[in-house]
């Protein structure tokens, strides 16, 4: 599908769409407890359609109303065909821990993007607490055999994806002897493994660590039912935050100021960048104005990389963003995707490794390749509102965490024309 965007005079208010990553943690968790949980707000889309189907697979029921799945979980049954992860990374990360308490065999798979991300290091610390598991290669199946978990120590490196560290954080309750995780690198996007803590605390969950998350203590205990409300995305609003900055006024609700996810930082930045944000209780308005460059870190916050690329792309003076080598493997090789579109646009982008540098200028509009990647889609979107004459392809992508995006840029004035091919 191909997304024409015509320049737009963007207003409205809108809500943010609720949390993927709650939603996916919230839904293992509930699953892990013995009897019935309730998800309030859940988010539906293509990851979280994802863990629900592979749950379903292994013995969970959810009963889904609009507004609220109620899970029955704490009894796992051996799966009759291969668990098809699609694309979430969360989904096969967190499901391939779990599936070492699912007495039988489960074969995890996933869509070829996902496949040449890494899943190794997770295998190797399973390993370590007693799994019978295997990983065979890119585009093969990870195999567990479950029924055990004897628990100990385990090590892995903290730089390649957070999701390890919730994987075996969601499991290691159920060790026999307790688990003690230990981070041979510095932890990267530590929001995230707070998020998952958070999420398990709410389900009865207690787990130890140090002040800078590189060790972990957890004793053998057990998940209690929940009632669990899902907070708003930063990760989706940040699109529509920055769209105000660009191209009119947005007041986006739904969203929790004091969130530990990591992308609320958005806030941050768009008033180091000289935005006009006013900030309500649940609520924040960003109105269009003179921006102007920014250095950031964005190590906590890779997921903000290609917002902040088409903010800085129409910033005065030349944006630098570093912390960011992480994002090469993720749907896309998201640096190189940000230039290659950036210049199709007009925009000065270098890619230096870890780093990405862009000279803010007047943009101009062109047909930009999504790589299939959500982030991608939606970034580019915000400067077609400036430009005009603006083509997204595989514009459906946008599915993966927020399939309603393409009406909510409608309803805040956008002109876009959908074009199925």
């Amino acid at each position: 599908m191909k997304a024409s965007i015509s320049k737009s005079e963007i207003s409205g208010q809108v809500a943010a769409p609720s949390s993927k990553s709650y939603t996916i943690r919230a839904l293992m968790c509930a699953a892990l407890a013995r009897g019935e949980s309730e998800i309030i707000a859940p988010l539906t889309s293509d990851d979280t359609e994802a863990s629900l189907d592979v749950l379903s697979r292994v013995g969970i029921n959810i009963d889904r109303y609009r507004d609220q799945w109620l899970v029955k979980g704490g009894i796992f049954t051996e799966p009759a065909s291969d668990l098809f992860c699609r694309e979430s990374g969360a989904t096969l990360r967190f499901m391939a821990a779990i599936s070492s308490l699912i007495p039988g065999e489960c074969r995890l798979t996933s869509a070829p993007s996902l496949a040449e991300r890494p899943i190794e290091p997770l295998i190797q610390a399973l390993k370590q607490l007693g799994v019978d598991c295997r990983y065979q290669g890119k585009e093969k199946p990870v195999i567990v055999n479950g029924g055990r978990l004897t628990g100990g120590a385990a090590e892995l490196p903290g730089n390649i994806s957070s999701q390890y560290v919730s994987a075996l954080l969601f499991i290691s309750p159920f060790a026999e002897e307790g688990v003690r995780i230990r981070l041979t690198t510095p932890l990267e996007s530590q929001p995230y493994v707070l998020m998952t803590m958070e999420c398990l605390k709410n389900f009865g969950i207690n787990v130890k660590s140090d002040e800078n998350l590189r060790e972990f203590e957890i004793e053998k205990q057990s998940y209690r039912p929940g009632k669990y409300t899902v907070e708003g995305d930063w990760s989706s609003a940040s699109y529509l935050l920055a769209l105000g900055a660009l191209s009119g006024e947005v007041c986006v609700e739904n969203l929790n100021i004091k969130s530990l996810q990591g992308d609320s930082i958005i806030l941050q930045f768009l008033k180091d960048m000289g935005s006009s944000v006013t900030i309500g209780k649940n609520s924040v308005t960003v109105t269009k104005s003179g921006l102007k460059a920014i250095r950031a870190d964005l190590t906590e916050c890779t997921d903000l990389l290609p917002t902040m690329a088409v903010l800085a792309a129409a910033a005065e003076g030349t944006s630098e963003f570093t912390g960011i080598e992480r994002t090469r493997i993720k749907e896309s090789d998201r640096v190189s995707a940000l230039r290659e579109g950036l210049e199709a646009m007009g925009i000065e982008a270098i890619e230096e490794g870890d780093k990405l540098i862009i000279t803010g200028s007047p943009a101009r509009g062109s047909e930009i390749n999504s790589h299939n990647d959500h982030r991608i889609a939606m970034a580019f979107s915000l400067l077609g509102t400036v430009t005009g004459d603006t083509v997204i392809n595989e514009a459906e992508c946008v599915a993966k965490t927020y399939p309603e995006f393409w009406d909510t840029l409608e309803s805040l004035g956008g002109r876009i024309d959908l074009d199925d091919e």
